[in-house]
């Protein structure tokens, strides 16, 4: 009877997710990936908007982001607000080339597809196009980053990438090129060395499809380890939605989109000890998915 049963046949997400989860079970990573923890708790626009302004607020950590413009062709163009995965990912990989090499100056490759590449993305023709409108919307961008200290209130304006190439059209083939280098500004680069948040690689992997789910990866291995009740910390639904779901009208739609999301981060963080309770969720101490024997820096020189 038993041989007379289907095979399960796990779509390519549940692959990446089953192989990734089964990784990190087993060995700690080669290296860390990073993050400025305002931005694991707070992230970017999930979903398309026309706005030219968006905040997002949680507990002391706050972003508003303003859309800019870019000089293209001898006038400047204006951009709207960057959102989905693709600025989520670009930011976490230039984040953390920052923070391994103590530089400012982060190498992207010498093409679009190079970088995608280098995200682990695909390269064909739509995702070519989108990258580069989400990482020309980033450059133009303005950030300010909000966060609590003690004793005091901190501002910090941080528009991410301060210099940056926009593509050139040249030889009569309109073949365009990369600049192949991105200049963090200093403010964003001195609060990100700071404020960097280890993460694991191989989970930014399995959930780069999501931004979503990386905005709840990210905020776990920053919140979790940080936990020190013993009998946890209880979010509630409502605290949720503020911090996560303002791009859903409906909150049953954000609660099933949530706990979605919260399934597959942690499939890929395995020792996030986290309850499911009536209202909401109980979040628990728990280790980081970076242990800090894992994280290893190039020192300047």
């Amino acid at each position: 009877m038993a041989d007379d049963l289907p095979l399960f046949q796990p779509t390519p997400l549940q692959r990446r997710m089953i192989d990734a989860a089964v990784e990190i079970g087993n060995c700690t990573p080669d290296s860390a990936e990073f993050l400025h923890s305002v931005l694991c708790q707070v992230g970017l626009p999930r979903s398309a908007t026309k706005e030219r302004v968006f905040e997002r607020n949680s507990g002391q950590a706050s972003i508003r982001v303003e859309a800019g413009a870019l000089y293209k062709s001898g006038k400047w163009v204006e951009q709207q607000l960057p959102y989905g995965a693709k600025p989520r990912l670009a930011l976490i990989h230039v984040s953390s080339e920052a923070v391994r090499t103590r530089s400012r100056t982060i190498e992207v490759g010498e093409s679009i597809a190079e970088f995608l590449r280098l995200l682990d993305l695909p390269t064909n023709g739509p995702a070519y196009s989108e990258m580069k409108r989400q990482i020309e919307r980033l450059a133009a961008c303005n950030m300010m980053l909000g966060m609590s200290v003690p004793g005091r209130d901190v501002t910090v304006s941080a528009k991410p990438i301060e210099r940056f190439e926009a593509w050139l059209q040249y030889d009569g083939r309109q073949r365009s090129i990369w600049p192949g280098v991105l200049e963090l500004s200093q403010p964003f680069f001195e609060t990100l060395v700071a404020h960097a948040v280890p993460l694991d690689p191989r989970a930014i992997h399995a959930l780069k499809k999501s931004a979503l789910a990386l905005d709840v990866y990210s905020w776990l291995g920053h919140r979790l380890c940080r936990v020190r009740k013993q009998e946890g910390v209880k979010l509630s639904w409502s605290n949720l939605r503020k911090q996560f779901g303002q791009e859903y009208a409906c909150s049953k739609d954000f609660k099933k989109k949530f706990r979605a999301a919260l399934f597959k981060v942690r499939m890929v963080y395995p020792t996030a000890r986290i309850d499911d309770e009536i209202g909401g969720i109980r979040l628990y101490s728990s280790p980081p998915p970076i242990p800090k024997s894992s994280v290893v820096v190039k020192l300047p020189g």
